[in-house]
């Protein structure tokens, strides 16, 4: 018999054993009741949700049922601004020219005369760029002739008769011509601006930088167009060198990710020496031009008022090729123009100029692995130190090394030590050479002509000791530095001192092929002089009267210390041909170098 009750469950502890034990069924009973509510129809409407004109004109939305309003609802999101590519690399460029701490100049007058854009620069009036179909006139207002009158009679008189050691382009200069207005050609009409006012206000040295628009009457291709931006870097200041313009640029692309450049001469009006800067492209897979350089010329800014210790050195590269690469466009129509697409501005990712391409954590164990090289050489410390006094005591230079040579040199690719490939090469005729390279995580990569600088140096079946070389390129500057396995805690710093600890190896052979200390103490104060000599002068840039001593040695012998090749000819040939910029400006340093180059220890 089946029993149904009813039980409270909350009066009841032991509820579920109760229900076993007495296998009592409970059956549960819902009930619902249904009614009429205020809001009853049979027929179904639509609740109105936007309330329009036309309900309010004519009084419909009285008798409308409006849906309510979810305050708590996000709704659509709105369309957001989106950054052009073009001011996205600009804002990177701004970026690096603020870290190095330049001055942005103001570029805000797209209007120029040709005062400023052409004569206060030195540009003579019947330069071609001045031609209609190179440069856009302004029609209206066609002139405008609000000029300093001082200046105005400064740069007349050096384009015509010259002055300041210069003698002009000998023209009648015209002030007609200057008082045309134009779209500005380039913005280094901006930079004489700041230049004139930098020398009226009392000069003091100053680094000035703009991004902005120029105009041309170009042919519009595929790589041209009318309009477009010009990145400018100016600097003023005392005694600067073509030097200092390299050391500079070198940073300056350094941080744009460029580290391999080449510098081509060229001529600017306003710029002498000029120079054309060339990048390795590692996506084409060969030089490209990327900007122009040089020194503005003293007849541009003694007029101005500058003191004529003062120099400036400026270069200025486009913003839309970079960004052309950077977003892989093969066509500047599809950046700037009426034909690009908005699509494309929507969905280009922010802008990050490559500058390293390895990533942190490959970076970081290259330089735990080279950290433990170190400390592995640094356990080797003592025995150089007794290798140089054995070198400094010993008179006798007739027997070889009894036992194995291995020492390391650290180098800069941006200065590689020549000097080592002509004395490791003379080492072959007495001892078996080792050569081993390898780039530090410093360098992200070297040229092809580094690469094979080696090739061919080493390897021989002679006999005789073996001299192990370990060449590590790194970026430690100017300076190479050997040490030797097992160091000494007296590191050998400087090209012309690595030379000196390899001429004396050569020496300690039975007839060796360079002579150094083993010529006794006259001839080797005279090799250390000249060696004294290139490493401050050309190597340094500190002496500068050293460099016409030497050209004037070599304007009468045939090497720096008579008729057969010394040491010091050696580094002065390594040394010129890492600074090609020397050789360009000295044709009787060029004779020497290009004689050089012919003899067979140096091919």
């Amino acid at each position: 018999m089946n029993f149904l009750c009813c039980i409270r469950r909350d009066l009841c502890s032991d509820y579920p054993q109760m229900l076993q034990e007495s296998k009592i069924f409970l059956r549960v009973v819902k009930s619902y009741r249904l009614t009429k509510g205020k809001d009853f129809s049979t027929s179904y409407h639509k609740a109105e949700s936007d309330l329009t004109s036309e309900m309010v004109v004519s009084g419909s939305w009285r008798q409308k049922k409006f849906k309510p309003y979810n305050l708590d609802a996000l709704g659509v999101p709105p369309g957001g601004g989106h950054l052009h590519p073009l001011l996205r690399v600009r804002g990177e460029f701004r970026q690096i020219f603020l870290e190095m701490g330049f001055t942005e100049m103001p570029t805000n007058n797209f209007t120029e005369n040709s005062f400023w854009n052409f004569d206060a620069l030195f540009q003579p009036q019947q330069h071609p760029a001045r031609d209609a179909h190179d440069t856009f006139f302004v029609s209206s207002p066609r002139c405008s002739s609000h000029f300093p009158p001082e200046y105005l009679q400064k740069v007349k008189q050096i384009h015509s008769k010259g002055g300041y050691g210069s003698q002009g382009y000998g023209y009648d200069w015209k002030l007609e011509e200057a008082e045309k207005n134009l779209l500005r050609t380039h913005t280094t009409a901006v930079s004489a601006r700041m230049l004139y006012l930098l020398a009226r206000e009392g000069f003091t040295p100053s680094k000035y930088f703009s991004i902005d628009r120029v105009f041309r009457n170009e042919t519009l291709d595929a790589t041209h167009l009318a309009e477009f931006h010009q990145v400018e870097g100016v600097i003023a200041d005392h005694n600067l060198t073509l030097g200092d313009l390299i050391g500079t640029l070198y940073e300056f692309f350094s941080k744009l990710g460029i580290t391999q450049l080449q510098f081509k001469p060229a001529y600017n009006p306003y710029t002498e020496p000029s120079m054309e800067v060339f990048c390795y492209h590692m996506g084409l897979g060969k030089w490209i031009e990327v900007g122009n350089s040089g020194i503005f010329r003293p007849e541009m800014l003694l007029p101005m008022g500058l003191p004529e210790d003062v120099n400036v050195i400026a270069w200025g590269l486009s913003l839309e090729r970079p960004t052309m690469i950077k977003y892989g466009l093969n066509n500047i129509r599809d950046l700037v123009g009426a034909k690009v697409n908005l699509q494309m501005v929507y969905d280009s990712p922010l802008c990050r100029l490559d500058k390293n391409e390895k990533s942190t954590a490959e970076l970081q164990k290259q330089e735990l692995r080279w950290d433990s090289i170190h400390l592995q050489l640094q356990a080797l410390q003592t025995e150089l130190q007794s290798l140089r006094l054995r070198y400094e005591k010993s008179k006798s230079y007739s027997q070889a090394p009894d036992k194995d040579l291995d020492f390391v040199i650290l180098s800069d690719p941006r200065h590689p030590p020549y000097s080592l490939v002509v004395l490791l090469k003379l080492l072959l005729n007495t001892y078996r050479v080792e050569i081993s390279e390898h780039i530090h995580s410093s360098v992200s990569d070297i040229s092809s002509e580094l690469r094979s600088l080696f090739k061919g140096v080493g390897n021989n079946e002679g006999a005789g000791c073996c001299i192990k070389v370990t060449l590590i390129w790194k970026m430690i500057g100017k300076d190479p530095l050997l040490t030797l396995s097992p160091v000494s805690n007296n590191n050998i710093v400087g090209e012309v001192n690595v030379a000196r600890y390899l001429s004396r190896l050569l020496e300690q052979s039975p007839s060796p092929l360079v002579v150094y200390e083993s010529q006794g103490e006259l001839y080797a104060s005279q090799v250390d002089m000249w060696l004294d000599c290139i490493y401050k002068s050309v190597i340094r840039g500190e002496n500068k009267s050293a460099l016409p001593a030497i050209t004037a040695v070599l304007t009468t012998q045939c090497w720096l210390l008579g008729n057969s090749v010394s040491l010091a000819d050696i580094c002065l040939w390594s040394s010129l041909k890492q600074n090609p910029y020397l050789i360009a400006s000295n044709s009787k340093l060029k004779k020497w170098y290009e004689s050089c180059c012919k003899h067979a220890w140096f091919v």
